[in-house]
């Protein structure tokens, strides 16, 4: 493996396939989008692919930027199964003919599936400490960073393998697309749950896949019922099947007027249903980072993460963070035991301020999200 140590590297003029691979979850996807605007942007002949994990292409299939989205599939099933299934992609990524494949991550599935799409030019992050041998036998060239660029908070963490190529951007906020035929199906599911009456609505995401960013149930309700009797708002919580049960508590509970769609979308009609959104209120998730991605504005509370890194950024985005000294302390809870006495102790009164300033202007729909 060349290490690209230079402030940029000239690529072949033969490069015209291209492959994107981002393996991390939502958040880092939608983080992602400025990169593949700016690989588009700088070889606009180029043809431009994604490889993502499987149920999150829907966040790219619009993006008139991507030509082609590979989904890896998860690993459930008989040997049998999953080795039909990983042959497929194999096969369908291979007769792409790539010419060059980039893994924006340093997990091992994305070196492997950069290995195996066949790219010639295979490129990957070497970092300060060096990569394993076997790693290095994956990828033709490793880019070096002396140090980690935060400029551009979480949007870097792709752009900073880009940039020695030759491959930046000054539009830095990440942007989704949603498509007409989306677009029907959220209006359907609008229809169904009698919301289409609504002239607005704020939507909800009071879970994370982490117990430890989560608010308590008591000051949600509070919330909700502040939002139908002083804003008269509706809150529409979001969230997976999983999550059903407990937004259905939330909502008996509430006073306020509130309807249960976690689990009623898929993840590009979840998009859909965010760019209708008014506000989008909820915790450190991918929610708010898809309502962002969509002009929706964004009240995100976090607690022990560090919204100094993963925030959405703009006027449009503001956050709520408990008074506390401890705060961020980066840790999966307090003393890493799952529970958060910052968020158990913030309250809905600390919130509101910020979600009357997010209200008090009136939403801009500053970009079409429809292809």
């Amino acid at each position: 493996m060349k290490i690209i140590d230079s402030p940029v590297f000239p690529l072949p003029g033969s490069i015209k396939r291209i492959l994107l691979i981002q393996l991390g979850d939502i958040g880092d996807v939608v983080w992602t989008t400025p990169s593949i605007n700016a690989v588009k942007h700088s070889l606009p002949e180029a043809k431009v692919s994604v490889l993502v994990k499987e149920g999150f292409g829907g966040l790219l299939e619009a993006d008139p930027s991507v030509t082609s989205v590979f989904e890896v599939t998860k690993t459930a099933g008989g040997l049998f199964k999953m080795a039909t299934q990983q042959v497929k992609l194999i096969h369908d990524m291979r007769a792409h003919a790539f010419d060059m494949a980039v893994d924006l991550r340093l997990g091992d599935r994305g070196a492997w599936m950069a290995f195996l799409s066949g790219a010639p030019l295979r490129i990957t992050l070497n970092p300060r400490a060096g990569l394993p041998l076997w790693r290095r036998c994956l990828f033709t060239h490793g880019v070096y960073e002396p140090r980690r660029l935060h400029q551009n908070g979480a949007v870097d963490q792709s752009l900073r393998i880009l940039r020695p190529l030759g491959i930046d951007t000054d539009k830095v906020s990440p942007r989704l697309w949603v498509s007409g035929s989306v677009r029907s199906r959220v209006s359907q599911i609008l229809t169904e749950q009698k919301m289409d009456g609504l002239s607005a609505w704020v939507s909800v995401n009071p879970y994370s896949r982490w117990s430890y960013k989560e608010w308590s149930d008591a000051q949600w309700i509070d919330l909700f019922n502040w939002l139908w009797e002083e804003c008269a708002l509706p809150a529409v919580i979001i969230g997976s099947k999983q999550e059903w049960a407990k937004a259905e508590a939330l909502s008996r509970q509430s006073r306020g007027r509130t309807f249960n769609l976690a689990g009623h979308t898929s993840l590009a009609e979840l998009a859909g249903l965010l760019a209708e959104s008014r506000l989008h209120i909820g915790v450190d998730s991918a929610a708010p980072h898809i309502a962002a991605a969509l002009g929706t504005p964004t009240v995100t509370i976090y607690g022990p993460t560090s919204w100094q890194d993963w925030a959405p950024t703009g006027n449009d985005h503001r956050v709520v963070v408990p008074d506390r000294d401890c705060v961020p302390c980066r840790r999966k809870g307090c003393d890493n035991t799952g529970r958060s006495l910052c968020l158990e102790t913030l309250t809905a009164q600390e919130v509101k301020p910020a979600i009357r300033q997010a209200l008090a202007v009136p939403r801009q729909d500053t970009f079409q999200t429809e292809k």
